[in-house]
């Protein structure tokens, strides 16, 4: 008997393709809603850890809470700090610096282009490793001697020179207050993503310097910025850290604050996740709108047809039998519009994803859940005029003209 109900129910459907679909569209737009939408966040958490992980999870920064936000000397960093924090945490830390940084133009002859000019202590490749098609990076000598030395990327030297192969040639760039002329001494291809240029400085190209010529001997700067090595436990080094900050500063602990990468990248993950799922369940409030939609349309369904509903029942069908017949159907409408929805939804998610070039992540839970939440719909909504195809009665159903 539940074969011949579904064969009805499909029979149904088919009749009124026009009705079933437009009956359907609503559980279409809410299922590729909340697909598109909770894909769309797990892509987004994906790209942000995968961004993290290529800035480096080791990275960290370090600053002191100063009172009211107003700094004194106790409270900023010296260049004889960093090398103090380098010396004491000796392999477990292998880069200590400032992270200075300046947004300026470099010139060549004629040409200008604007540029983030970003200054690097010594060993700069644990900091920044770019990939150097033409010359060579920083090295620890040039930045110990201070030589007025660039690293360009390639699209700003070709805007310059006119070719990517600039070593050896002289841009003059405003440093540290002064216009100076920097030796081009290696050319990189900038390989960020989209989402890593707009968190180092958007779309203005990097250039990389040493750092001993963008800040005096005597210059502070409000925090200390490094990298800890891959076999540290990162939650004991941070709290070695503080401590010794607090000690070389004359500061208690807690003023001291020390974030890694790692827990930024948790916050925000958390962030986008919660995120992902407030939007989900607003955009899930469309499938009750759908299921709305069912419920009436069952409900105009069942008035059609009470002849046949009275029919079935003089032939000997039973009440549960009605009611199982009407169910299907609007399970059935409802299941067809979650996998049509599914569908759309996860196109839609993966067309974006190829526009900007990211890969776009579905979980299988979310496809299953989505199609299941669907059917569930379906039937709770189609419970009601089920109930009432099923108690009419037959005698005055097959009088309904």
């Amino acid at each position: 008997m539940i074969f011949e109900n579904i064969k009805l129910a499909m029979f149904s459907i088919r009749a009124n393709k026009m009705r079933s679909f437009l009956t359907m569209l609503g559980m279409i737009i809410g299922i590729s809603s909340v697909i598109a939408i909770v894909s769309l966040g797990d892509t987004m958490r994906s790209v942000v850890a995968q961004e993290y992980e290529n800035f480096g999870s080791g990275l960290a920064y370090a600053y002191i809470m100063a009172p009211d936000d107003v700094y004194t000397e106790n409270e900023l960093f010296t260049k004889e700090d960093a090398a103090q924090l380098k010396e004491a945490m000796d392999e477990a830390v292998t880069y200590v610096g400032f992270s200075s940084s300046s947004r300026t133009d470099v010139k060549a002859g004629r040409k200008t282009e604007t540029i983030s000019l970003n200054g690097l202590a010594e060993n700069p490749t644990a900091m920044e490793n770019p990939q150097i098609i033409y010359g060579r990076m920083l090295k620890d000598k040039d930045i110990i001697e201070k030589k007025n030395f660039v690293v360009l990327d390639s699209t700003t030297a070709l805007n310059l020179f006119g070719q990517e192969d600039a070593v050896g040639k002289t841009v003059k760039a405003m440093v540290n207050q002064q216009t100076e002329d920097l030796l081009v001494i290696g050319i990189f291809q900038n390989t960020d993503s989209a989402l890593k240029k707009m968190m180092s400085g958007g779309s203005f190209a990097k250039a990389y310097v040493p750092e001993s010529i963008m800040i005096n001997e005597n210059s502070q700067q409000w925090a200390l910025y490094f990298c800890m090595a891959e076999d540290q436990d990162m939650t004991q080094l941070q709290s070695r850290i503080q401590s010794y900050i607090a000690r070389m500063k004359n500061q208690a602990v807690e003023n001291v604050k020390c974030y890694s990468a790692k827990e930024e990248m948790g916050t925000i993950d958390t962030m986008l996740g919660s995120l992902s799922a407030v939007v989900g369940a607003i955009a899930a409030i469309s499938l009750v709108v759908g299921g709305i939609g069912i419920m009436n349309i069952m409900l105009v369904s069942v008035t059609e047809r009470t002849r046949e509903i009275g029919i079935r029942k003089a032939l000997g069908a039973r009440t549960g039998d009605i009611m199982i017949q009407f169910l299907i159907e609007a399970a059935a409408i409802s299941a067809a519009g979650g996998v049509i929805g599914t569908i759309l939804g996860i196109s839609l998610v993966g067309l974006g994803g190829m526009l900007v070039g990211v890969g776009v992540v579905v979980k299988p839970t979310v496809v299953v859940v989505a199609v299941a939440f669907s059917a569930m719909v379906g039937l709770g909504f189609g419970l009601y005029p089920a109930k009432k195809a099923a108690k009419k009665d037959p005698v005055e159903a097959l009088r309904y003209e």
